[in-house]
């Protein structure tokens, strides 16, 4: 890794995946440069407040001046005021958690949320992480509306999640994947049990105009015990209507709006499709 601003923006990302914080050596290695150069820009990064080091022990962690930073875009793109009722509305349907990814380039990030639980199993994951495509319900969601040659180049820039880091039944070839996204856009959502997660279920559906690619995916997720297959398949219609719903009234969101705009990664820049359910 090189240049200074690519340095720095990698120790703000792979800091983002540790919230205990990370030793000076470790993280230099990591991320392939010297240890005095990673000093400095730590030491930069500390002084402007974007990074703290823990008392006692010296591992270097963010501070949550990033986390403001991403809030207040949110608040400002629209995306969780136009999303949030209808999330809140599946959740109390489905008594699950749902999420809502949003595309932004070639990553796909979860950025709001309705927790439908109330009570026993809980599952609820932070906010801003990017989907692993190779194993997630969303990630597959939004791959089945690409062509094959643009999410096989999508899943050989990012990788396979391996099942020791996600669930025992993560693909672990491009060919398993590509059989699980052309299932999805056979059947107009997503179900996975196991991939992601060991005990984690989800089913997902694609917020998109029609004939375009995904601007977003929204998801229904749960302990697999409760939410089981022939569960997440009863929400399917609604799950779909929910995600046509949101694609027609995305244009309140210049976020959305933008990524409406550009057609996602197939299509060509500047048309603004037309949605039809």
């Amino acid at each position: 890794m090189s240049g200074v601003l690519e340095r720095t923006l990698g120790i703000l990302e792979l800091l983002s995946r540790y919230g205990e914080g990370m030793e000076l050596a470790v993280l230099a290695d990591r991320l392939g440069m010297p240890r005095s150069a990673a000093h400095r820009l730590l030491a930069d990064l500390v002084r402007l407040g974007y990074v703290r080091q823990a008392r006692g022990r010296g591992d270097y962690m963010l501070t949550t001046r990033l986390v403001s930073m991403g809030l207040s875009y949110l608040s400002q793109s629209g995306i969780v005021d136009v999303a949030q009722p209808l999330l809140n509305q599946l959740a109390e349907a489905s008594g699950e958690l749902v999420r809502l990814s949003v595309v932004d380039g070639e990553r796909l990030t979860w950025v709001a949320r309705a927790q439908g639980a109330r009570q026993g199993l809980r599952y609820d994951p932070d906010m801003g992480i990017d989907a692993q495509l190779s194993c997630s319900s969303s990630g597959w969601a939004w791959l089945s509306t690409l062509s094959d040659d643009v999410a096989l180049a999508l899943l050989a820039r990012q990788g396979l999640g391996a099942p020791e880091d996600f669930g025992p039944d993560a693909p672990t070839s491009l060919q398993a994947v590509m059989e699980a996204v052309r299932a999805t856009r056979e059947r107009g959502y997503s179900l996975t049990v196991d991939t992601y997660g060991l005990g984690l279920s989800a089913i997902s559906a694609p917020v998109r105009f029609a004939g375009q690619a995904a601007m977003g995916v929204i998801t229904i997720a749960g302990p697999t015990v409760r939410f089981t297959p022939q569960r997440m398949q009863e929400f399917g219609p609604e799950l779909l209507s929910v995600a046509a719903q949101l694609a027609a009234i995305s244009g309140a969101s210049p976020f959305f709006n933008l990524t409406a705009e550009t057609g996602g990664a197939d299509a060509p820049a500047g048309r603004r499709p037309i949605y039809a359910p």
